[in-house]
């Protein structure tokens, strides 16, 4: 059985939206979810209000078509339109980053995700949920992987938000 992670973010209402897409992850693939840290990160690529970003992890039979479906409805479900640029505000982006350890680069979804070694806010908590398991691609663990990443200028931080429950 694949084992799925998937980077969550929100931007817009993200005391609220979080949790519940915490909720719909649980309800749909089972619980409980292995969670990350929440880290507050400043909006990439726009001007815009920070956004708390984590990682969840599960196991899942679902095939990684219905697992890319069922993100996409929860993030409908939430409030999220689509259509818009790729950097702007989000009631929630829930984004599959890896799924087992398929390489799928000719079809959606894309697998591993190309930005999960670009943007830290998808890295670092994988790190942390995940330190031992290798990249499907370079074989770098991902602890190897964000240990070599530039944090020159990063603005992201571990929060402890009052929902958060570890």
């Amino acid at each position: 059985m694949p084992e799925v992670y998937i980077s969550i973010g929100s931007n817009v209402e993200r005391e609220k939206n979080i949790p519940a897409a915490l909720r719909a992850l649980e309800q749909r693939f089972g619980g409980p979810l292995r969670l990350s840290s929440v880290y507050e990160t400043a909006a990439v690529g726009f001007v815009g209000d920070p956004f708390y970003n984590l990682v969840a992890g599960f196991s899942t039979e679902e095939s990684v078509e219905e697992v890319a479906a069922a993100l996409s409805d929860i993030e409908t479900l939430s409030g999220r339109g689509r259509g818009y640029t790729k950097f702007a505000p989000r009631t929630i982006d829930l984004d599959l980053i890896l799924y087992g350890d398929l390489v799928r680069w000719h079809q959606k979804p894309y697998l591993p995700r190309e930005e999960l070694t670009r943007y830290a806010f998808m890295l670092e908590p994988l790190a942390e949920i995940a330190p031992n398991l290798k990249h499907p691609v370079s074989g770098e663990t991902f602890a190897e992987l964000w240990a070599a990443f530039d944090k020159t200028g990063l603005e992201q931080r571990r929060i402890e938000p009052p929902w958060a429950v570890r």
